[in-house]
């Protein structure tokens, strides 16, 4: 994956891009302790998503118009 995400998430919270993805890949770890169906959803090789899965998975959502949710369907 392109290193540049990781600088410039690390850049704005004030870490190293090292810490920046462990931090990335902790909060993956938390998430899938208790996976919800959307996260579920991440094409992992794995039971749980690398970062580079993660990010590549949200980004071509972005990119699709897709929301993550339905949430903003519900009122």
């Amino acid at each position: 994956m392109n290193r540049k995400i990781y600088r410039k998430i690390a850049k704005k919270h004030g870490v190293t891009v090292k810490e920046a993805k462990h931090d990335i890949q902790v909060a993956i770890d938390k998430t899938y302790q208790n996976p919800t169906y959307y996260a579920k959803c991440v094409d992992s090789k794995g039971d749980i998503p690398t970062p580079e899965e993660f990010i590549s998975h949200v980004a071509l959502k972005v990119q699709a118009g897709i929301p993550q949710d339905d949430t903003a369907n519900k009122k």
